[in-house]
């Protein structure tokens, strides 16, 4: 038989659990930010181009997001050049569902980027040349700071391609 001493501990034991399990769905509450993407295009260490992607995401499990923006261009696939194919440039930037998480006053998320361009150098090149970069990584940045999350270099000119994010709560 169980006493009334032990059945007290017990119960005040589930109680005291409970109440941790409670606090700690409150600290995990439903968060929302509003993410700000800025991509760059530096040549010799000055910025050349930049072109902004913002959208929201959640802390939920199923908070993730897809950002698709290009055009299709046409590229010869023929030796006399009468066929043709098309070709995907643009920019894809995506956020793997539950992923994101607050981290005190920082926001951790998994993000991949793929961005691929058409250059027009060397001008005389017939067809054009599909420049691609691409990334994917854990990153960590702090609340309303603009913070270069991926950068990296051109293999064959003096370009260099970076994304920047800020992460604002939204309230």
């Amino acid at each position: 038989m169980i006493s009334q001493t032990k059945l007290g501990i017990v119960f005040l034991s589930s109680i005291v659990m409970a109440g941790a399990c409670l606090a700690q769905n409150t600290g995990d509450a439903l968060k929302y930010y509003h993410l700000d993407f800025v991509l760059k295009e530096l040549e010799s260490g000055k910025v050349i181009n930049t072109r902004s992607y913002s959208t929201t995401v959640s802390t939920s499990e199923s908070g993730g997001f897809n950002i698709r923006t290009g055009n299709k261009i046409p590229a010869s696939t023929g030796a006399t050049g009468s066929a043709s194919t098309y070709i995907d440039v643009g920019v894809n930037i995506d956020c793997r569902p539950g992923s994101v998480k607050a981290v005190q006053d920082q926001l951790a998320l998994y993000i991949t980027a793929d961005i691929t361009s058409a250059a027009t150098d060397p001008p005389s090149a017939s067809l054009p040349l599909i420049r691609q970069t691409k990334w994917s990584s854990n990153v960590i940045v702090p609340l309303r700071k603009p913070t270069t999350i991926f950068s990296s270099d051109d293999p064959t000119t003096k370009r260099q391609t970076q994304l920047e994010l800020t992460a604002i709560p939204i309230k």
